[in-house]
């Protein structure tokens, strides 16, 4: 159907009036029309690309109720990083990173203006922009590769689809910013759940973060999500302060904090500490601090960042909230690695917007440090604003009836001793097989970095050991169809593609199983350095404390619980399971000399056909080389696959060597 030139000019306005009207009430908070007139906007604009489909576009305003259920998330690269910051809980700690800046700058300055803005308690994301159109959104991830979930993304209502005042100049933009959901929603969404007899949510972090994470976009845009806009990844331009950046985003059409203010040094910005410190709580979303930031650009670029952090930024968290309640009871509760934590059963307190019941006792040795007695008066604080904990007692309120704790000798799961390694302050339940630690160390070994086994969710889990399907990760690989397909939404597709991503993992890397099996103090890193070494299970499991310390890298405290976990029978029978299921239980043999691409870098941009992103770099990791994010004159190898990203396009201009995917498997074999 041809669309008559008359309606297509009133479609563009339509869209242009409710994006600005849209912009005025979620961004600045001046409506300038009523909820009816804006309602009326928006329905004849729906009328329209109904009648005429043609005229639909991802960016319209109609797009944001969400679409239907996503499959997954896949994966974004971040270019530059997305770094976090650094914490000072204290104004000398401030003034130090103030001196540290100062030196930095080798002095050439007597003085650094910063800019103060609110932090805000949320998620960290991605907004990508081309030609003033937002195409992709991601969450942080690692800093360096997070989840594609634009759909997602697109239901928040502050967040412009499609740029105001020009901002269709920018052809590239990618901006940065907190997604948070407000305190009024956070409640409504919490009454829900417990009418439903659902698990609360913790605080309004983790349900924006568990919100953000939901693959149906429909129950996402119900939410009420919202957003501010902090910094950038690339903006365009000739821009020399923070303060301006900001505010060119808030006049393109972004919602950014109203506190945002400039002062010339940190003494001149108590003010302001002072003032927010308690103004915080009136407010209707979560901070947790302030952000103090460099606003001279070019003085960030001589100043750059670390690994983690960048060294002209530095987040002043506010003081935790302080109440006193008593301590009715202590349990034990056993953690994923059988961490065994003793946790306080409180009477309810409200602390830093949200009532508390448990708090977290740490270890034994921190019970009896601070003498801590059930029935003690005990003063609660939460760390972050977020995690609640016992930081003392209040001695003079005890009357004689106060019991001391006696810390269990035996896991109170499963029975089995609780043993304290060496060095280590916890004490651990060491069964695998354990029924608390099942769901958890199952999460774990389905991961990403772990076996990524794809639809093996949290909601699943619960399900397949509540039932009695599974009590261990070996069982995943005896799971039936239709055992899968009984269980709640999940259907006769959703059932194939777990056991498809189950089958999958059979085929993962050595070092990858390592990870997976949960070993204390054994994480993606240490399991490479391990799996390098001895290279089978078995020759892992008859490995001595000795042997595993002469592997650079390893301490004792790792050494220690691999040789742990090999010793104990329950842990050796899930793996005899595992190997029985037909999963890789051995690597390449290490080598003799050096390693054939030692010394050698690779970045991969785009979809590898015979690989995902990550087998590919952990293949050349194997051969010694190190898989990078971004490209340099010092890269070696840039690989390409389908639809490949700007990685390509900077590969070209420094003269770095491009292969395909065809190439990069012909090199790879010929150095296995």
């Amino acid at each position: 159907m041809n669309v008559p030139d008359k309606i297509k000019k009133e479609v563009e306005q339509l869209r242009k009036d409710i994006r600005y009207h849209n912009y005025k009430y979620y961004v600045l908070n001046q409506p300038e029309i009523s909820d009816f007139e804006f309602d009326s906007l928006l329905s004849k604009l729906k009328d329209i690309e109904e009648k005429y489909p043609e005229m639909k576009d991802p960016n319209s305003p109609t797009m944001r109720v969400g679409g239907t259920p996503l499959e997954g998330f896949s994966h974004v690269s971040h270019e530059p990083p997305m770094l976090s910051l650094d914490n000072t809980y204290n104004e000398k700690e401030l003034e130090e990173f103030e001196e540290r800046v100062l030196r930095n700058l080798e002095n050439k300055v007597d003085s650094v203006e910063w800019v103060v803005e609110q932090k805000i308690d949320g998620v960290a994301v991605s907004l990508e922009y081309e030609n003033g159109k937002f195409i992709r959104g991601s969450t942080r991830g690692d800093g360096v590769v997070g989840d594609d979930i634009t759909q997602n993304l697109r239901t928040i209502k502050s967040l412009p689809l499609e740029l105001l005042n020009n901002g269709q100049k920018y052809s590239r933009l990618e901006v940065r910013g907190e997604v948070f959901m407000p305190n009024s929603s956070f409640l409504k969404l919490n009454k829900e759940k417990e009418e439903k007899e659902e698990q609360l949510f913790a605080n309004p972090r983790n349900a924006a973060a568990g919100t953000l994470k939901n693959l149906d976009p429909r129950i996402v845009a119900e939410r009420n999500l919202d957003i501010y806009i902090h910094s950038y990844g690339t903006l365009p331009g000739d821009i020399k302060t923070h303060r301006e950046a900001l505010d060119i985003l808030e006049k393109i059409g972004f919602k950014v904090s109203s506190v945002r203010e400039i002062r010339g040094s940190i003494e001149l910005s108590k003010d302001l500490i002072k003032e927010w410190s308690t103004k915080r709580f009136k407010l209707p979303y979560q901070t947790d601090g302030l952000v103090f930031k460099v606003n001279n650009l070019q003085f960030r670029e001589i100043l750059g960042s670390t690994s983690k952090s960048p060294r002209w930024a530095v987040a002043y968290k506010f003081p935790a909230e302080r109440k006193v309640t008593r301590l009715n009871e202590i349990e034990v509760s056993i953690g994923r690695t059988g961490i065994a934590t003793p946790i306080a059963m409180l009477e309810p307190v409200f602390v830093a917007g949200t009532t508390v019941s448990r708090a977290s006792l740490f270890n034994k040795d921190e019970i009896e440090r601070k003498d801590i007695r059930v029935g003690d008066k005990v003063f609660i604080e939460k760390g972050g604003d977020i995690i609640p904990h016992v930081v003392g007692v209040d001695k003079d309120a005890r009357d004689g009836s106060e019991k001391k704790f006696k810390f269990p000798d035996k896991c109170p799961v499963c029975g089995e001793t609780l043993v304290q390694p060496e060095g280590e302050v916890y004490y651990r339940c060491i069964n695998v097989g354990c029924p608390s630690q099942v769901k958890k160390s199952i999460l774990h070994y389905g991961c990403r970095d772990g076996m990524d086994i794809d639809g093996l969710g949290e909601v699943l889990v619960d399900q397949l050991v509540e039932k009695d399907l599974v009590s261990n990760y070996a069982d995943l690989y005896y799971l039936e169809q239709g055992e899968i397909e009984e269980l709640e939404r999940m259907g006769e597709k959703s059932a194939e593609n777990l056991l498809k991503g189950i089958e999958d993992s059979k085929k993962r890397l050595f070092d990858r199983l390592v990870f997976s099996l949960g070993i204390p103090f054994v994480g993606t890193y240490n399991a490479k350095l391990i799996a390098r070494e001895f290279s089978s299970i078995d020759k892992l499991k008859d490995a001595t404390c000795e042997a595993l310390l002469q592997i650079k890298g390893i301490g004792d405290n790792t050494a220690t619980s691999v040789v742990s976990f090999f010793k104990n029978k329950k842990n050796l029978a899930v793996i005899e399971r595992l190997r029985k299921a037909g999963v890789t239980m051995e690597g390449k043999t290490k080598r003799k000399g050096e390693l054939p691409l030692a010394g050698k870098s690779f970045v991969f941009t785009g979809e590898l056909e015979k690989y995902t992103r990550r087998e590919a770099q952990d293949l050349v990791e194997r051969l010694g080389a190190r898989a990078v994010n971004s490209v340099s004159k010092n890269t070696d190898y840039v690989v390409v696959g389908e639809n490949p990203g700007s990685k390509f396009e900077d590969a070209k201009k420094l003269g770095v060597k491009v292969i395909g995917e065809e190439e990069f498997s012909k090199l790879i074999s010929k150095e296995k």
